[in-house]
C-alpha cells in the first residue's frame, strides 16, 4: 500500500508536471505535548527515555510515547545535554537573569545564575574537563559551570559577536558559533579562544553538533537559510546547498552514521550525509516548527515541535539519490544508510515504460555508502521518475526517495527548469 501511494506522483508528474526538486518521506510518528508549550530541546538521557524542554516544564518521554512532566522555576530556551553526572542540563532566563538549570532522572532542580545579568545562555555542552560549557548570547560570553554549580565567564574576542550553538569537538576542546560575527569559535578548556570565519557563502551560523567524520557541523541562522556548513579542527570550511526553502533549525548526529537538521519555518527534518548528500522529509503536523532533535536509545531520531506542540520520532535511515543525465544516459547516484537488515528497492518510470531496478537485501549500513546505476539514454525519454525504498517491516523502518529528471531539459543536468 504504501509503495502504491509513493508511486501515484510519479504519474502526475509524467503528465506534466512542472519540477521537483525534492520529494520524499518517512515514517514518522507523532506525540501530542499535553502539558507546557514552544518546547525547544531534547536529549537522550541515561535511563532509556528522551527529555526535552516545554515552557516552565521539563518533560521525559519514553520510546513507546508515554510522557510525564517536572516543574523548573524558569523557562529553557535552547538545546539540552546530557552532563557526566548522569544529570540533564538546559538554560534559560528568569526576569533577566540568566540561568542554567540541572535536573536529575528523578526529577530534582537545581539552578544557577550567571555572573552577567541579561546574559541570554543558549545551548550548552558537555565538556573534556567534566564541566557544563554554554553560550551567553547577550553577554557575548562563552560561560562554564561545574556540576556543583561553580560559575565563570570567558569573553568573546569578536564584539557583539552573538554565540549561539556549542558543541564539544573530537580534539578535546569546546566549539561554537557566533551568529553577527560570521566565525566560529573554539575555546579550550584552560579558556583560551580562536576564532576561524565562515567564509563566502555563509551567513550567520547558528546550532552547532560533532559530526561522525570528526568534523563540526553547523547550520545557519538568517532566512533564506540555504545552507549547512562543516568545519576541520584546523579551520577549514566547506558548505552544502539545500533545498530552496532549507532553513535550518538545530542538528545533531544520527544513529545511521549521517547528520540531521530540522526545518524550522519549512516544516521538515532534513538528512545530510558527510559527503554532503541531502535529504527532506515533511512533518505531518501543519505549521509544526521543528527545533530541537536528538539521537534516540531506540536508534531514531527525536525532535521537538515548537509550534505543533508535539514530539516527533523518524527512523533514522536515508537513501540520498541524486539523478544525472547525459547524451549516454541517466545515473542514478545513492547514499545508503540505515540501522537494520532491511529489504532495498528502487523503481524507474518514463514515457516509454519502466519497472523495478533492482529488489536486494541489505545489511545495516552505517555509515553511508555510496553506489550508482546508469540508464542508457535509448530506454528513457522525456521526463523520468525514480522511487526508491528501504523496509524493514519488523523493525518498523520505512524510508523512501523520489526524483525526477527531464531528459530533453535545458538544466545542466537535464532537469526541468
Amino acid at each position: 500500500m504504501v509503495i502504491k501511494r509513493a508511486i501515484l506522483p510519479f504519474l502526475a508528474l509524467l503528465l506534466g508536471l512542472a519540477a521537483v526538486s525534492y520529494a520524499q518521506s518517512d515514517l514518522i510518528s507523532e506525540y501530542s505535548i499535553s502539558q507546557g508549550c514552544c518546547a525547544n530541546g531534547i536529549v537522550k538521557g541515561p535511563d532509556g527515555a528522551l527529555w526535552f524542554t516545554a515552557g516552565y516544564l521539563i518533560g521525559r518521554i519514553t520510546t513507546s510515547g508515554a510522557i510525564s512532566y517536572y516543574p523548573v522555576p524558569f523557562v529553557p530556551q535552547g538545546p539540552m545535554a546530557l552532563g557526566p553526572d548522569n544529570a540533564l542540563w538546559f538554560t534559560g532566563s528568569s526576569d533577566g537573569s540568566g540561568s542554567v538549570g540541572r535536573i536529575t532522572t528523578a526529577g530534582e532542580v537545581a539552578t544557577y545564575l550567571t555572573p552577567t545579568v541579561d546574559s541570554f545562555p543558549q545551548a550548552i555542552a558537555t565538556g573534556a574537563d567534566g564541566a557544563m560549557w554554554f553560550t551567553e548570547t547577550s553577554a557575548n560570553n562563552i560561560g562554564r559551570v561545574t556540576v556543583s554549580g561553580q560559575l565563570r565567564e570567558y569573553p568573546i574576542p569578536t564584539p557583539d559577536s552573538y554565540p549561539v550553538g556549542i558543541a564539544a569537538g573530537p580534539d578535546g576542546a569546546i566549539w561554537f558559533t557566533e551568529s553577527a560575527g560570521n566565525r566560529i569559535g573554539r575555546i579550550t578548556m584552560s579558556g583560551a579562544i580562536r576564532e576561524f570565519p565562515v567564509g563566502a557563502g555563509m551567513a550567520s551560523p547558528s546550532w552547532m553538533a560533532k559530526g561522525p567524520d570528526g568534523a563540526m557541523w553547523f547550520t545557519e541562522l538568517s532566512l533564506p537559510a540555504s545552507r549547512i556548513g562543516r568545519i576541520t579542527t584546523s579551520g577549514a570550511v566547506t558548505s552544502f546547498v539545500l533545498s530552496p526553502d532549507g532553513a535550518t533549525g538545530q542538528i545533531a548526529a544520527g544513529a545511521d552514521g549521517a547528520l540531521w537538521f530540522t526545518g524550522g519555518a519549512f516544516n521538515f527534518v532534513g538528512r545530510i550525509t558527510t559527503t554532503g548528500v541531502v535529504t527532506e522529509y515533511p512533518l505531518p503536523t501543519p505549521n509544526a516548527f521543528p527545533t530541537g532533535l536528538a539521537a534516540g536509545p531506540d536508534g531514531a531520531l527525536w525532535l521537538v515541535e515548537n509550534g505543533g506542540g508535539n514530539i516527533a520520532r523518524v527512523t533514522a535511515c536515508g537513501i540520498g539519490e541524486r539523478l544525472s543525465y547525459s547524451n549516454s544516459g541517466l545515473t542514478i547516484n545513492f547514499d545508503v544508510g540505515i540501522t537494520t537488515p532491511a529489504t532495498w528497492q528502487a523503481w524507474a518510470i518514463s514515457a516509454v515504460g519502466g519497472g523495478q531496478l533492482f529488489s536486494k537485501q541489505v545489511n545495516a549500513v552505517v555509515p553511508p555508502y555510496a553506489t550508482s546505476v546508469t540508464l542508457p539514454a535509448s530506454s528513457i525519454r522525456g521526463n523520468v521518475a525514480v522511487f526508491s525504498v528501504l523496509q524493514s517491516p519488523t523493525a518498523g523502518v520505512y524510508c523512501s526517495d523520489w526524483k525526477t529528471v527531464n531528459t530533453g531539459g535545458s538544466g545542466p543536468n537535464g532537469e526541468l527548469r
